[in-house]
């Protein structure tokens, strides 16, 4: 695409938003790592509108712990992006001016750790995934992570998140610089507790000192963040340069709706995030829940019947009849889990994800949404499943979608051709499944024994092993299509 490269606001339309702030005219006080799609389509928006409304050195400095394409987008562009919201109205365009640039650390770690130790730094966000933190669901750390193993080895060269974080915590410490706060932004239950407990750790292990100073003195938020933020395509690139008439190789795409939750505990100041819309909260755990169970799990279900039924985007799923019948049961199923939620009605909660899910001006994968499932079952579905089970409910939603997931596990499509699963346990899936061949019994027998995955009393259910393998043997001997709409032909 030729044209000029979006690099400062002069010259965009005048029906496009753009910051109601000067952009450098503000200083950076945040540092988030795992600059990605979902942090330039939320946490970042959130902070643009924050500093339209009250000002304050909070922009933000970018960070990729691995690779370089951050960098190379945003920073000729002197941080500006252009953000497409898109609905059935039409699709709206907004520059965002908050983030002021983005350091690629394997580049330049020293960069890094020089804005992590900055005075002016005073939060540290992060979305990196699940399996970036190197940290069990207990809150142990994972010793068998090459980013834990290596950082803990040469832990003044770190490569992995824990181990930056924990260094310029050190730093600031004996420099007697304030701390920052830690403030986890990725889909993880109790994530400010989890990464706090992996951070102790590896602090301990390094200095019980620094460890006590850390508890002491820094402070680990826990959120919960909502926002469908398909992966950018070539049309994004399109529609922006259609809208503002600049090329923008760092915009982005998302929906209208966001939601933010965070649990109101700063050790060092925060931008005003709450005049900018988002929740603070004593506790975050209910809305976690909320979202984990609902909108997640929901969406775990949908991404792989969907994606095994030939449906590649979550608005396909929603126009097939039979699917959006299962996506309505599984929100129902979820949320007869949750606990009630003052000011929340998850009827219209449920209403309100159906109609996101159909919105046909949003291109979500469902081979996206698949990834990374050995990850997110856990608190998605298997933990409400069992709670389904010890109260005698009905499973059949979730086993349904466990059922799904471990056919997806097979990384072929019925017609044979195959995927790669995307999953950090891959390799453990695909050994795991070398000699069940297409028997339904063998591959629920094995991937129930994979380590740290199942609840042992889940496990362990007559119930739930045979729920699961009656859905599995349909979809192996008659196809994803017809075992979905057999699904629904089952007596309640």
């Amino acid at each position: 695409m030729k044209g000029t490269r979006l690099t400062s606001l002069d010259g965009l339309p005048q029906t496009i938003a753009r910051p109601g702030y000067t952009p450098h005219e503000h200083g950076a006080g945040i540092v988030h790592i795992g600059l990605g799609a979902f942090h330039k389509a939320h946490q970042a928006v959130y902070t643009d509108t924050a500093l339209a409304i009250a000002g304050g050195d909070w922009r933000i400095i970018g960070a990729s712990l691995r690779g370089t394409a951050a960098a190379e987008a945003m920073n000729p562009q002197n941080g500006l992006y252009t953000l497409l919201e898109r609905d059935t109205d039409g699709t709206k365009a907004r520059i965002i001016g908050a983030i002021s640039h983005v350091i690629a650390a394997s580049r330049d770690r020293s960069a890094l750790v020089a804005a992590l130790v900055a005075p002016s730094t005073r939060i540290v966000s992060m979305t990196v995934t699940e399996k970036a933190y190197g940290i069990l669901r207990s809150g142990k750390l994972d010793l068998t992570h090459p980013a834990i193993t290596h950082d803990l080895a040469n832990p003044h060269e770190p490569v992995g998140l824990i181990g930056y974080l924990v260094l310029a915590l050190n730093q600031r410490r004996l420099a007697s610089t304030a701390p920052f706060t830690v403030l986890c932004c990725d889909n993880l239950p109790d994530n400010g507790l989890l990464v706090k407990a992996g951070v102790l750790e590896f602090a301990d292990r390094m200095d019980t000192g620094l460890s006590r100073w850390i508890s002491d003195h820094v402070t680990f938020p826990s959120t919960m963040v909502d926002r469908i933020t398909p992966a950018a395509t070539s049309r994004t690139t399109e529609d922006a340069f259609s809208l503002t008439g600049f090329v923008d190789q760092a915009a982005e795409e998302t929906e209208p709706f966001s939601q933010w939750v965070i649990e109101d505990k700063f050790c060092n100041g925060r931008p005003a995030w709450d005049k900018a819309g988002a929740i603070l909260a004593n506790d975050v755990r209910p809305y976690e829940h909320m979202k984990l169970r609902m909108l997640n799990g929901t969406h775990s279900m949908l991404a792989y019947s969907g994606f095994l039924s030939g449906k590649a985007t979550v608005r396909e799923v929603m126009a097939d009849p039979h699917l959006a019948r299962l996506v309505e049961r599984h929100l129902t199923a979820a949320s007869a889990t949750l606990h009630p939620l003052r000011g929340v009605d998850f009827a219209r909660y449920a209403e309100a994800l159906k109609m996101r899910f159909a919105n046909p001006a949003i291109a979500h994968e469902t081979y996206q949404i698949a990834m990374d499932g050995t990850q997110k079952l856990p608190q998605r579905l298997l933990i409400p499943c069992l709670e389904t089970l010890q109260r005698q409910g009905d499973i059949a939603p979730f086993a349904f979608t466990v059922a799904a997931w471990m056919r997806y596990c097979l990384g072929r499509k019925d017609d044979g051709t195959p995927y790669a699963l995307r999953d950090p346990r891959e390799g453990e899936l695909s050994a795991c499944l070398a000699d069940a061949g297409e028997d339904a019994a063998l591959i629920v027998d094995a991937l129930l024994r994979l380590p740290n995955l199942f609840p042992p009393a889940l496990a362990a259910s007559d119930n739930f092993r045979t729920a699961v393998t009656s859905r599995l043997s349909l979809m192996l001997e008659r196809k994803m299509s017809a075992a979905i709409q057999a699904e629904l032909e089952r007596p309640v």
